[in-house]
């Protein structure tokens, strides 16, 4: 964690606790191994099984909404399939069925088996918030199954979603060894390649995810998302289309179509391929989420006003759908782009009452905002001058960080931290803490004013190069990366 006047020397002792418990399993070393490879499912009902297994396929396969559909089916088959119940907590978007599927699997869990138990534990601990529980659950699962690829590859998977990407890999490697050939945990292997911009083994995965499921619309839609993080718009726009050759349903490839055409500078038609995305999308969530992706456009043009209107109208109806979570979403975009601090500050204070509309909201999905939208809160106060909102916003920030171990709200704990500190000139302590978030491009921006202001030159270059060859479809990155690709560099 980060060096600061507020911290003490025991949240210091946290921080190495946390980088122990997330580079080695955390294993109790006393649990019994299953007595079967894989972990078995729990339903007399053959037909219940077959819909929870079809699920499993599609959820690896990416077509997340059929996966949720399986499930629905297979609970209504056998009510007590636990297996099905926490899964559709784990994947579905609507806040209500999450909360009800956990809550059911945890009535259920005590008639499972060990091994399902733990994965019960794993899931609905994580979104209650007790993050250490929920992994150590998760890694006993795995000690008592091994060799179970299906469970390396969905633990790998969700440690990818709170930026434990070297755990991730980890996994998926072992995957692999047990089988070469399972696609999943190529299409993810590959995702924390590019993530690191080594777009040689990405690519190379990908030719291999691609060949093994030639006619399945995910290896082509993740291939045009790789082409574009490396810069390849055209190459990127042609794997898209591939995509939804095979399947017109698909919609995230036709949300990558308007990902591309934003990146490319080519806003009007992003927008044109957002709104089909809109209109096809499956659930609410995705929805507005692709809503919020064409509001971003007018960002990137510098028409405010549009999209000072498109995301209040997306707030509106987050919250008039019980959509707290992207309700909050929405504010906290409208916070990052204004250039009135004080109309900022609004913002944020609309985005976590947002958070405590409903108790339906996942405690993990709360903290993950909640930890985004202190940390905007903490600059913004900074930078209008008024230091005690700002020390005040860290201090929640530090409790936050400080009670959960998720890589989230660790790298937003940093993130702030170290901005406050380059707001004081204290150069080698704010980048002690921004080398820890160094995914965000509003700290790019400020590590390369610090290795100026330090003489690290390499550094300087090194992370110059990174900025401008960030090509992710984000509020940061249209607020940030296009300004520093037009800046002759500092040195």
């Amino acid at each position: 964690m980060r060096r600061h006047a507020l911290l003490s020397n025991v949240i210091t002792a946290c921080a190495v606790l946390l980088g122990l418990f997330l580079t080695a399993p955390l294993y109790a070393h006393h649990v019994k191994k299953g007595e079967s490879q894989s972990l078995p499912v729990t339903t007399a009902n053959d037909r219940a099984r077959r819909l929870y297994e079809q699920g499993m396929e599609d959820f690896e396969n990416y077509h997340l909404e059929r996966a949720n559909e399986d499930w629905r089916s297979a609970v209504k088959e056998d009510p007590n399939l636990a297996d099905a119940w926490i899964w559709l907590a784990f994947n579905s978007s609507n806040p209500q069925e999450v909360s009800t599927a956990r809550a059911k699997a945890k009535e259920l869990a005590s008639k499972m088996t060990p091994g399902e138990q733990l994965m019960i534990a794993w899931i609905a601990k994580v979104q209650e918030g007790d993050f250490l529980g929920g992994i150590t659950a998760m890694n006993d699962m795995l000690e008592m199954y091994p060799r179970d690829k299906h469970l390396l590859y969905l633990a790998g998977n969700w440690l990818m979603g709170v930026n434990g990407r070297d755990q991730a890999e980890h996994m998926f490697e072992k995957a692999l060894a047990i089988d070469k050939n399972f696609p999943a945990a190529l299409n993810d292997l590959a995702y924390v390649y590019a993530r690191r911009r080594q777009f040689d083994k990405a690519f190379a995965a990908m030719d291999h995810y691609v060949a093994l499921l030639p006619q399945e619309p995910n290896p082509q839609d993740s291939y045009g998302e790789l082409k574009r993080m490396a810069g390849d718009f055209e190459s990127a726009l042609s794997h898209y289309r591939a995509a939804l050759k095979i399947d017109p349903d698909f919609v995230t490839s036709q949300a990558g179509l308007g990902d591309t055409y934003a990146l490319m500078g080519n806003q009007e038609q992003a927008r044109v391929e957002y709104d089909k995305a809109v209109r096809f999308a499956p659930n609410e969530a995705d929805r507005l989420t692709y809503s919020m992706q064409k509001a971003t456009t007018w960002v990137r043009e510098d028409k405010y006003a549009e999209a000072e209107k498109e995301f209040l109208e997306i707030a509106q109806t987050a919250h008039a759908k019980e959509q707290d979570l992207q309700e909050a979403q929405a504010y906290l975009h409208m916070a990052e782009y204004q250039t009135d601090d004080g109309a900022a500050l609004k913002y944020l204070k609309l985005g976590e009452d947002a958070l405590h509309h409903l108790t339906t909201i996942s405690a993990s999905d709360r903290d993950e905002e909640m930890s985004r939208l202190l940390r905007t809160r903490a600059v913004r106060a900074a930078s209008a001058g008024d230091q005690t909102l700002a020390d005040e916003s860290l201090r929640q920030l530090e409790t936050l960080a400080n009670g959960n171990r998720n890589r989230v709200i660790q790298s937003s704990y940093h993130g702030a931290a170290g901005a406050l500190l380059m707001q004081q000139k204290k150069y080698d302590e704010a980048i002690a803490h921004l080398e820890e978030d160094q995914d965000n491009p509003f700290t790019m921006e400020l590590l390369v004013q610090a290795y100026y202001q330090t003489m690290q030159t390499d550094k300087l270059h090194e992370m110059e190069v990174k900025l401008r060859g960030t090509n992710v479809p984000t509020m940061e990155q249209a607020l940030v990366v296009p300004a520093a690709r037009a800046r002759r560099p500092n040195i």
